[in-house]
């Protein structure tokens, strides 16, 4: 599923950079703002406004099925990503059954906007140190948040071999990072494994 939120400049919303998804939509009066939230086929982009936010919960997804383009629409393609439903119990989906998972190559994921965006988040499980790295349109890095090693769920098996375990460390930690002019972001976890849920971010409207 994808939901869709439009924000007008002269709306006096109580939104930062570091507000939740669920937060931002419980802030605006839908019955008075422009616009609620939508499903894909009841929104456009190309509405006048300060920013447009989207979730992604992957629940349209199919399991096993190669992740790029099928979001192009809202403005995002993915890289070196599948859907799957998890069976590791290491690795709990945040919302639903699915999540993206790096793939082919292991620890990393890869995602670029079509057009800039300024603010991004999602739900990271890894069983490394995962790292979230925004890059503007000349590849330079702009912004960066890490988990604090790895968070895989605490009945998932030994953790013998897991980096800087700690069993407050849980499973689907939030990775949140605003700047402007964002054209690329990317989350690393050095050869571990990840998995990704809730992708959420805001893209720059001109006008």
């Amino acid at each position: 599923m994808v939901e869709s939120l439009n924000i007008w400049a002269e709306q006096a919303l109580p939104f930062s950079p570091m507000t939740a998804w669920v937060d931002l939509t419980e802030a605006v009066d839908f019955t008075t703002a422009p616009s609620k939230i939508t499903h894909l086929d009841e929104v456009s982009l190309d509405h006048i406004c300060a920013a447009t936010c989207i979730r992604l919960d992957m629940e349209s997804l199919q399991c096993f099925e190669s992740v790029d383009r099928q979001f192009a629409d809202w403005g995002v393609v993915f890289a070196n990503a599948i859907a799957v439903s998890p069976s590791n119990p290491g690795y709990p989906a945040y919302s639903g059954s699915m999540v993206l998972m790096s793939a082919p190559k292991n620890g990393y994921l890869e995602v670029t906007f079509l057009r800039p965006a300024s603010f991004v988040s999602g739900f990271v499980t890894s069983s490394r140190r995962a790292v979230l790295t925004a890059f503007d349109a000349e590849n330079k890095a702009i912004a960066r948040v890490e988990t604090e090693g790895a968070n895989l769920a605490q009945n998932s098996g030994s953790t013998e071999n897991l980096e800087n375990f700690d069993e407050l460390h849980h499973p689907n930690a939030q990775l949140i990072l605003s700047a402007a002019n964002i054209h690329r972001i990317t989350i690393h976890a050095f050869g571990g494994q990840l998995t990704l849920d809730d992708f959420c971010f805001c893209l720059e409207n001109d006008g």
